[in-house]
């Protein structure tokens, strides 16, 4: 189920992220129209947690979970008569999730089918970059399914670069259109009334939930040492913005599921900037600000210190901060007011501060590693992640590169 296990996807997300570089490709040196195979990756991590504030139960109970996730892509490329590179790129990606909370959605089956998902989610994506011009241009689409979501997305972006690479400015739009099935919990899929026990009409069929996403970057060198990047994001959702098997506890000891408005815009703003100490290291550092219309203000920042051991390995320790305050609709397990329009117990939404650190190994050689020529890069990541309301993760990932 898409929501229980946010955090193992913002762990993958960071994992995919760290490994390696986007660089730009020399279009003017790629002379082949024929369509070849520039680069294949696979990343595969896992993922565990624990706590004691599960949504699921209305804020208390266990979070523990453990997720499994596996993506491959391979990316392909052809100049045109123009001698444009043109780049085309396939992903899938497959997550398997244990969580003992969701199987709580329903605690009188032995092991409800919500007590274990599966999600599968390929995407397709193309990019078009033309060095005479300056520019380059990129469209994709996206599928996502699972138990009780599926999302279809698409995105087009565009990029103009500087004469001589040091500057570049980034566009990009995106939308995802969700449905959710309304899976509530047991005891609240029947309503009484006085001639007895009825079905509940809420508690069944599908509902929309659609994101709409706009950015904008700007990237600078700013002399050999010093490269610095800014960003901002808006985001606009609308449609079924809570989740149906969610309860909430109330001061009178009665339960209803979760309660939100079906809007929500959201502004994060970062920038980056990363300093070529010496030869051997690098400082990468990062920080944001977001704030949306339910009330929640966040500050992340981030540190990331490449060394280079050798010319072909080098190791990253890494740290994250993160602080935000709570949503206007947050509270713990019974202390929501029966009378509140809008209610959750979802820790996700409450004040807490988060401390995320760990270790980035990375091999690196053109001439191939293991005995095998094609095996340009190796890389192995652990994270390790604590909330100050008692949540606690791990992750470890390893990932491959074929050039």
């Amino acid at each position: 189920m898409q929501k229980i296990y946010l955090h193992a996807s913002l762990f993958f997300l960071s994992i995919l992220s760290s490994f390696g570089q986007v660089t730009q490709q020399d279009s003017t040196a790629f002379k082949s129209r024929k369509l070849k195979t520039q680069e294949i990756n696979f990343v595969s991590s896992y993922y565990t947690q624990d706590g004691n504030n599960s949504a699921v139960t209305g804020g208390i109970g266990t979070e523990e979970l453990t997720d499994i996730a596996t993506v491959f892509d391979i990316t392909m490329a052809r100049g045109d008569a123009r001698n444009r590179l043109h780049s085309y790129r396939l992903e899938v990606g497959f997550d398997h999730y244990s969580s003992a909370s969701s199987d709580l959605i329903d605690p009188t089956t032995i092991s409800s089918a919500s007590a274990r998902d599966n999600r599968i989610y390929p995407s397709l994506s193309w990019a078009m970059q033309d060095d005479v011009k300056g520019y380059t241009i990129g469209a994709g689409l996206s599928v996502s399914t699972e138990y009780d979501y599926f999302s279809k997305g698409v995105n087009v972006n565009f990029a103009k670069f500087s004469k001589d690479r040091s500057r570049e400015v980034g566009l990009s739009l995106g939308a995802f259109l969700d449905s959710w099935s309304m899976i509530y919990p047991i005891e609240l899929r029947t309503l009484e009334t006085p001639s007895g026990p009825v079905d509940n009409p809420d508690a069944g069929g599908t509902n929309p939930r659609n994101s709409y996403n706009a950015s904008v970057s700007l990237a600078q060198v700013i002399n050999k040492r010093l490269q610095a990047s800014a960003m901002l994001d808006l985001a606009y959702q609308t449609g079924q913005l809570a989740t149906p098997y969610q309860r909430v506890y109330f001061t009178d000891n009665s339960v209803n599921v979760e309660k939100l408005p079906d809007t929500r815009f959201k502004i994060p703003v970062g920038i980056r900037l990363n300093y070529f100490a010496t030869d051997r290291i690098l400082v990468k550092t990062f920080y944001r600000f977001y704030t949306d219309d339910w009330g929640i203000t966040a500050h992340t920042a981030e540190v990331e210190l490449p060394y280079k051991l050798t010319p072909f390995l080098s190791v990253s320790p890494f740290y994250r901060y993160y602080t935000q305050s709570a949503a206007d609709y947050f509270a713990p397990y019974k202390e929501h007011d029966r009378q509140n329009e809008f209610y959750t117990s979802d820790y996700d939404l409450s004040e807490f501060v988060s401390h995320l650190f760990g270790l980035n190994l990375r091999y690196n050689s053109a001439d191939g590693i293991l005995g095998i020529k094609k095996l340009n890069t190796l890389e192995l990541r652990y994270d390790h992640y604590n909330r100050d309301t008692g949540l606690v993760a791990d992750a470890i990932a390893l990932a491959i590169t074929l050039k």
